[in-house]
């Protein structure tokens, strides 16, 4: 037994000592490479600016491209540059570039990590949906019943056609007994509407309408809205001029609602972090980032890589967000659980 005793001893001193000899010789080459702050200057100028674009982001101007907003849109992928950047960094055997890299981690972290947890709820007392159901979609009837079978109480659609719209009538009729229709958009509801009007968003026709839905817990002004679709060409960049005019009409609309309590839902063409939207994301929160967990990215459905899709609530909270699944449809549906205000209406 003793004998056994010593054994065991001696082999965990050697692979002690193994270890401390590979720390040394770790030690030892960072020690002796002369080169090791030299090495990767490059690599850590890189990493310097990839931190400057993430801060002043909103400093970036459009003036040419709008080049500011294309950032923005697909602002939080840029934090896919930092493990290449580490990898790069292990890879040179450079300690500058490994500490520069930690810049816009930092930053990136600082930007987006209240939306990488989950802050989701339970509770609240109105669901509501929205989805741009695709003008082509092949199956209108299928993704009616999807979206209905999300238990939303309020459900927004939008890029309607004509030849589609008694197809969605008649595949939610069975689940919503009041609804309503202005050009391409429209809002289908458990509760009753009223104040149904189309709403001037500077198009020339109509993408956007408002409507007051009286629910058990109160009345919420429900805004549904199409903005004009951006493109990005390679001789004029992210064109986007005829949806900013149309984001700040309906942000006019929206400051101008007399309702305490209101909710945008709808393809909004842009994220909460792009400049042009402020006219509508000054006043309104988005509920997945107030309550959703993750990104909560709604296009393009086969890979979604950004949340153009909208749910956006003022002088309501927010309870619980989520993306629900495909489709027959380019983009993912959203939902959102809300708590309203009691105002004894």
């Amino acid at each position: 037994m003793a004998q056994a005793y010593k054994t065991e001893t001696g082999s965990g001193g050697q692979e002690s000592d193994r270890r401390e000899s590979r720390l040394q010789r770790l030690f030892d080459t960072v020690r002796n490479d002369r080169r090791i702050w030299r090495r990767g200057i490059v690599l850590a100028v890189c990493a310097v600016l990839l931190a400057v674009v993430m801060v002043l982001h909103s400093q970036i101007p459009n003036a040419v491209g709008n080049f500011g907003s294309l950032n923005e849109t697909f602002l939080p992928w840029l934090g896919v540059f930092i493990p290449l950047l580490l990898a790069l960094a292990l890879l040179r055997r450079s300690a500058t570039a490994l500490i520069a890299v930690l810049v816009p981690a930092i930053v990136w972290l600082n930007l987006f990590s209240s939306l990488i947890f989950d802050k989701t709820g339970s509770g609240g007392d109105l669901t509501v949906a929205t989805h741009n159901v695709n003008a082509d979609n092949a199956n209108p009837a299928g993704t009616a019943r999807a979206v209905a079978a999300s238990g939303a109480d309020v459900v927004a659609l939008e890029e309607l056609t004509e030849t589609a719209v008694p197809v969605y009538e008649k595949a939610l009729a069975g689940t919503y007994k009041y609804h309503s229709v202005q050009g391409t958009v429209g809002l289908w509801s458990k509760y009753p509407l009223s104040g149904v009007k189309a709403v001037d968003i500077k198009l020339g026709w109509t993408r956007a309408m408002r409507a007051t839905v009286t629910a058990p817990g109160g009345q919420l002004a429900v805004y549904v809205a199409h903005l004009p679709s951006v493109r990005v060409k390679i001789e004029a960049g992210f064109t986007a001029r005829q949806r900013d005019k149309s984001a700040d009409a309906l942000g006019d609309a929206i400051s101008a609602e007399k309702l305490p309590q209101a909710a945008l839902l709808g393809d909004l063409n842009g994220t909460m972090n792009d400049r042009a939207l402020n006219g509508i994301t000054s006043q309104m929160r988005s509920t997945q980032g107030a309550a959703g967990s993750g990104f909560g990215f709604s296009w393009p459905a086969s890979f979604p890589m950004a949340r153009i899709d909208q749910i956006l609530v003022k002088g309501v909270e927010p309870v619980t967000s989520w993306t629900l699944p495909e489709t027959g449809s380019d983009h993912l549906p959203i939902a959102a659980r809300v708590k309203l205000a009691d105002t004894g209406s």
